[in-house]
């Protein structure tokens, strides 16, 4: 793969980070022209972006350093090692969230109009973001023949990270054809919760990098059931209100 992109004097330019750059210059555009249609400023949704994403790879990487203690115990400096990858997603989107819904209810916007205009692009940064992981080499799969070929790992293995892309970007396109027909009511975020979870738990099984927890489960399997549960309830006590015409 190409965890480095390119060096520029003692700069180095790593493919991970990059497509996270990426992803938030691309989603933080689309949500702030969307943004436009309820009068709230770009500048909002910059900040927004930015205490977001912030939260979430400070979440991510806690949540990670904890599922991987011994590891990070034994060798302290790659706990700041974040271009190499390690991030737990769960961890990011708890903490992402509460860092969302903190920066919303300060500027006294509408909470559940924010959270349904930004779930949508909640999963294509997370899609333009697994792109990242599979230039990085990380969040790999099992040995497979007719996989893609690692060198970092020496094998062929299942290209997880693009099952994930393709999948975050699935749900990308259902969020916003959701959008179509309801606002303001709490359940396309809601059902972000649903498919992103899901998604993750159907992508773990083919996954190397993750030891069984619990009835043959991960803990990110574990983790993500309980997202869904509790979105499967929040969206049955959303109600969900008919899109005005513009």
């Amino acid at each position: 793969m190409f965890p480095i992109i390119f060096h520029i004097g003692p700069l180095t330019v790593y493919s991970y980070g990059l497509m996270l750059a990426l992803a938030v210059l691309i989603c933080s555009w689309l949500l702030a022209r969307d943004a436009q249609r309820y009068q709230i400023k770009a500048e909002i949704i910059s900040d927004f972006f930015f205490w977001v994403i912030i939260s979430g790879i400070i979440g991510g990487r806690i949540f990670y350093i904890l599922l991987n203690f011994d590891f990070f115990i034994s060798n302290p400096l790659e706990i700041i090692m974040i271009q190499k990858g390690g991030l737990a997603w769960q961890g990011g989107l708890v903490l992402g969230i509460l860092a969302g819904i903190f920066f919303v209810r300060k500027k006294n916007l509408e909470l559940k109009q924010f959270l349904d205009l930004s779930a949508p692009y909640i999963a294509l940064g997370q899609s333009i973001g697994r792109i990242g992981c599979f230039l990085n080499g990380c969040c790999y799969g099992k040995e497979i023949s007719w996989g893609i070929y690692f060198p970092v790992h020496h094998a062929q293995l299942h290209p997880t990270q693009l099952y994930d892309a393709l999948g975050l970007l699935g749900i990308f396109f259902i969020l916003k054809f959701y959008q179509r027909y309801f606002q303001n009511s709490g359940r396309v975020f809601a059902l972000y919760l649903i498919l992103a979870p899901l998604l993750r738990f159907c992508v773990e099984f083919f996954r190397a990098d993750h030891e069984e927890f619990f009835g043959g489960l991960s803990v990110y399997q574990i983790i993500s059931l309980v997202f869904i549960l509790i979105a499967i309830y929040a969206y049955t006590r959303f109600k969900s209100q008919p899109r005005k015409s513009t």
